[in-house]
């Protein structure tokens, strides 16, 4: 096993130096025997949205790295792509990064054995920029003159190509593809001598949304942008500060949950105790309001609400605004699940489940021939005949992306002898793409921004189908309405509205830059 020390204090210090983990376990293979995938050869989950990252710390527990592997575990909804952790020992720094998901690589007690120390961080992921290399699986870690220093990001940098051209032509050398290295190299080459000056110094930089967790030799630090668009929350376990993505990271170590850390704030944590600091322009925050329609995971509290309960709510107001004529409330798993139970209740209509949802599905377990491959919906979900037989159904959702996934489960309930099948989306049409840590397709890949209501209701081949508005999404969040002129969150997948300029794609003409389209992860199929 291979550690990373601080780097000697010399005149080409500051440049950071990306350290390769320690072990992979499944990397990307060569061209042989190779399968692209868009996350399942069956096409799953092609038609949801997918959240880029999440982001643990642990600071001065006996059992960091132990504890951060099961918060990153807790955190898995978040990035299924790949997991890594760092811990610190008081002497050096230690890593381990994985493809795959965190119980498939930090269950085995020789794997926690070689991240001692009393403080880690970890980052779970799902791409948006920068491919499946193992040099983009986070935390990034670098050397300075200073000491080392890990970083983990959530988020996505709305000009990181812009300020790598910058850097390169200052003489930065990249070694992944991730734009939270840019953050590196800003701290690196920033003027300021200590280091959290220089870490502020690079976050004013940047634009767009980042919530970073870091690990110095000294400190672990909380950040948030001034819009707050990503949720970083902080908790405390017998005196132990944790900083996670979601508050369901805290309950599974059995950590008490101290507050949000605001937008704009900068929590440093050091064995004399908890700071804070607001170094950022105080802006309105935007916090993304599709963390309540499906991001965030149900049991976990954003912004002092239970995700499980907005959900309800968005039902309710969905069944307020678009009541369907129907003897039956189906979810359609598991994400619609509260939706729908809102939206049963406010409707008066009666809810169960039509469709099951196998919850072992791997990715690749078996080769899709064409034969097969449109069974595909079918290995995720299946109709329960006995229930939806002669029934006229309202299938609720969280939302449609492509449409593909929701006409194949319109398709299998009809064929399970339903007598009317009608849609309901808890959201409103998803019709732009997100450039702040999610990993939506190309506009003209998104039906909605392609279709009308009624072209994609034929697409899908529903009798009715119907959105919920986005004033019925604020509402169920606790505003009157949308601000038409400042939103109170970001919503831009719906409206367009983005809370800040989007520099790389300006300067690519509107047009996403390769560099920053998602890239297909490719791995072996029946490969473990």
């Amino acid at each position: 096993m291979t550690t990373a020390s601080a780097a000697p204090s010399t005149s080409s210090s500051r440049i950071p130096t990306l350290e390769r983990p320690t072990s992979v376990t499944r990397s990307p293979p060569d061209d042989a025997g190779r399968e692209e995938l868009t996350g399942h050869p069956f096409g799953l989950d092609d038609d949801k949205l997918h959240e880029e990252c999440g982001v643990f710390g642990v600071f001065g527990h006996q059992d960091a790295a132990a504890l951060t592997a099961l918060g990153l575990h807790a955190l898995q909804h978040r990035g299924q792509e790949a997991a890594g952790i760092v811990s610190f020992d008081g002497r050096s720094f230690h890593h381990e990064r994985h493809f795959g998901v965190v119980g498939d690589n930090f269950t085995r007690r020789a794997v926690i054995d070689r991240l001692p120390g009393d403080r880690a961080i970890g980052h779970v992921r799902y791409s948006t920029r920068g491919g499946p290399m193992e040099s983009n699986i986070q935390p990034l870690f670098a050397g300075f003159s200073g000491g080392g220093f890990a970083v983990a990001h959530n988020g996505n940098i709305t000009n990181a190509l812009a300020l790598q051209n910058t850097l390169q032509r200052r003489g930065s050398i990249f070694q992944s593809t991730s734009d939270t290295e840019v953050i590196l190299h800003l701290i690196a080459t920033s003027r300021h001598e200590r280091l959290v000056d220089r870490i502020i110094d690079a976050l004013n930089e940047i634009e767009g949304a980042w919530s970073l967790v870091c690990l110095s030799s000294k400190k672990m630090i909380g950040c948030r942008d001034p819009l707050g668009v990503r949720p970083l929350v902080l908790g405390d376990l017998d005196g132990s500060p944790i900083l996670a993505s979601e508050t369901c990271a805290l309950d599974i170590i059995g950590a008490r949950f101290v507050r949000d850390v605001e937008p704009g704030e900068m929590v440093i944590v050091t064995p004399q105790g908890i700071e804070s600091r607001r170094p950022f322009q105080a802006l309105k925050p935007r916090f993304c309001i599709f963390e309540y329609v499906y991001f965030a995971r149900p049991d976990s509290v954003v912004d002092g609400r239970g995700v499980y309960e907005v959900r309800k709510r968005i039902g309710a107001e969905l069944a307020r605004e678009a009541m369907a004529p129907a003897d039956l409330v189906v979810p359609v798993p598991d994400s619609g699940t509260p939706a729908a139970i809102g939206f049963a209740e406010a409707a008066g209509i009666p809810f169960d489940l039509g469709i099951i949802r196998n919850h072992y599905v791997g990715r690749t377990f078996i080769e899709p021939s064409d034969a097969i491959r449109h069974m595909g919906v079918k290995l995720k979900h299946n109709a329960n005949r006995d229930i939806l037989e002669g029934k006229r159904v309202v299938l609720v959702d969280d939302s449609i992306v492509r449409g593909t996934t929701s006409s194949k489960i319109v398709q299998m309930v009809r064929d399970a002898g339903a007598a009317e099948v009608h849609m309901r989306i808890a959201s409103p049409p998803t019709s732009h793409s997100c450039f702040y840590g999610v990993d939506t397709p190309e506009t003209s890949k998104l039906i909605a921004s392609r279709m009308s209501v009624e072209e994609m209701e034929d697409f899908i081949k529903v009798d009715s189908l119907r959105f919920l508005s986005i004033d019925g999404l604020y509402r169920a969040v606790g505003e009157a309405r949308r601000d038409p002129d400042i939103p109170q969150y970001c919503d831009a997948c719906f409206t367009g509205a983005y809370p800040t300029r989007l520099v790389d794609l300006e300067a690519n003409g509107g047009e996403k830059p390769e560099a920053l389209k998602s890239d297909r992860l490719t791995l072996l199929t029946g490969t473990a």
